[in-house]
C-alpha cells in the first residue's frame, strides 16, 4: 500500500536555511518517522528560498527585448528580464504565454520564474541551479540525521504541451533511477514491448502533489510503500534530446 504524508509544520524558509532539518524536526514534530525506501518530494520554491534564489524586481533593469514581450503579455518587464536571464532560448512566444528552455534544458513557461508563495509582493524565485545536487545533499543530510536511506525528489508544476491543466514533475533527483525501461520486455500476453519508459520521478512528484497544494502550505510530502529502483540518476534523463521533440 502506497502512503502519501505530507509535512505542514515547516516554518517558512530563509536563505541558507537546512531544509534537511527542518524537514526531519517537521517529521518528527508530527510523529512521522523517515524509513529507509521512503521518498522524499520537497517543493521547489522552498530550495530556491534556501539557496539564494529570490530576485528583488527593483534590482532588475530590463531589456528592450523583455520591453517589447512586456507591452505584448501584459507581464511586469522586470519579471520578463528574469525569465530571459534563466532561458537557453525562446521556443514559444504567444499573447501572455512565454515557453522557453532553461539552462537546465528544461521546456517550460516562464522558465520556472515565479511570484506564487513568496511573501514579498516584489520578489520572484528562480530554478535551483543545480536540482539533482540540492536533492543529493538534502538525501546525505537526512540520512546522517535519522540513520534511513531514503530518495529525494525536488518537485515543480509545468504544463504540458499535449494536455489541459499542470501537474507536477521533477527536477531534481537522487537515490532512484528516474526512469524505468521496460522495452523488450513482454507484456502479460506476451508482446515485446517497444517504446515503454515510464517517468516515475515525475509520477511520484505528480502523486505527491496531491497533499502539496500551493495554498495548503505543504512544501513536503513522504511517499511511502512505492516499489521504486534504487540507483543512481539524473534528472537529465528526463530531458528528451531535441532531436527526438516533435513540439519543437
Amino acid at each position: 500500500m502506497i502512503q502519501i504524508i505530507g509535512l505542514r509544520k515547516l516554518p517558512l524558509i530563509k536563505e541558507c536555511d537546512n531544509v534537511a532539518e527542518h524537514i526531519v524536526k517537521a517529521a518528527r514534530e508530527e510523529k512521522v518517522e523517515i524509513a529507509n525506501g521512503d521518498v522524499i518530494v520537497v517543493a521547489q520554491k522552498i530550495i530556491s528560498k534556501a539557496e539564494g534564489g529570490v530576485v528583488h524586481l527593483k534590482t532588475v533593469t530590463p531589456s528592450q527585448k523583455a520591453e517589447e514581450i512586456a507591452k505584448v503579455s501584459g507581464k511586469d518587464p522586470r519579471h520578463v528580464e528574469v525569465i530571459l536571464r534563466e532561458s537557453a532560448k525562446v521556443i514559444r512566444f504567444q499573447g501572455a504565454h512565454l515557453i522557453v528552455e532553461t539552462r537546465h534544458g528544461f521546456i517550460c513557461a516562464n522558465a520556472g520564474v515565479d511570484r506564487s508563495n513568496v511573501e514579498d509582493p516584489d520578489t520572484i524565485t528562480v530554478l535551483p541551479i543545480d536540482g539533482d545536487k540540492s536533492a543529493r545533499e538534502i538525501r546525505r543530510k537526512i540520512r546522517d540525521l535519522t540513520g534511513a536511506d531514503v530518495a529525494v525528489i525536488i518537485s515543480d508544476t509545468f504544463g504540458r504541451a499535449w494536455r489541459i491543466g499542470q501537474v507536477n514533475v521533477a527536477i531534481g533527483v537522487d537515490g532512484l533511477r528516474p526512469v524505468v525501461d521496460y522495452r523488450g520486455q513482454k507484456d502479460m500476453f506476451g508482446y515485446v514491448l517497444n517504446v515503454t519508459q515510464m517517468a516515475v520521478a515525475d509520477e511520484l512528484a505528480s502523486a505527491a502533489e496531491l497533499v502539496m497544494r500551493k495554498s495548503d502550505g505543504v512544501p513536503v510530502a513522504i511517499v511511502r510503500g512505492c516499489d521504486y529502483a534504487q540507483g543512481k540518476g539524473s534528472v537529465r534523463d528526463l530531458i528528451r534530446p531535441e532531436q527526438e521533440d516533435l513540439f519543437r
